[in-house]
């Protein structure tokens, strides 16, 4: 009988770098992943790393940002779970490319695409390997948004370009 270990991995994101992790099939994911971010926009700087679960298993990556992606690299081989695929951002949101992302034929999920600190990947571990099982993406609810509330989320999509 195989056992299971869960282990809550933390990750740390440098101020101004979002995040995104989901998983994938095949090693051309890395390259895949890398066209879908490059023709974003001209701004978007960009790390992607992917793990191999055969054969080597080998962490693949690309990116257009040295430091994005030893970021991608570093939290790839933490999470240490195959065929994940980790890809750190800067001067872009999530957003601007979480549906690009999903569009890769080789994309089976994303688990969380966050600028959101703290932020923690579930872990599970059995005898042939590690799979995320989810992530906690920052801090529980509290209470439920007021009137004032709901005029300072439209006032702050209305500030960063997102609504009229």
């Amino acid at each position: 009988m195989a056992e299971l270990r869960f282990e809550v991995v933390d990750i740390k994101l440098p101020e101004g770098v979002s995040i995104i992790i989901g998983q994938s099939h095949f090693m051309k994911t890395v390259v895949d992943l890398y066209e879908a971010l490059v023709t974003a926009h001209p701004n978007l700087k960009f790390g992607v790393a992917f793990n191999e679960s055969s054969s080597e298993r080998r962490i693949f990556y690309e990116g257009n940002d040295d430091e994005l992606q030893n970021l991608a690299v570093e939290i790839a081989k933490k999470i240490a779970a195959g065929h994940i695929f980790v890809v750190a951002i800067k001067d872009g949101w999530p957003i601007n490319v979480l549906n690009r992302i999903k569009m890769v034929q080789e994309v089976a999920t994303v688990f969380c695409a966050t600028s959101n600190q703290p932020l923690q990947v579930i872990v599970a571990e059995t005898n042939i390997g590690r799979a995320v099982i989810g992530v906690v993406d920052g801090y529980s609810p509290k209470r439920i948004e007021s009137e004032e509330d709901k005029k300072w989320r439209m006032d702050f999509l209305r500030k960063i370009g997102y609504k009229k």
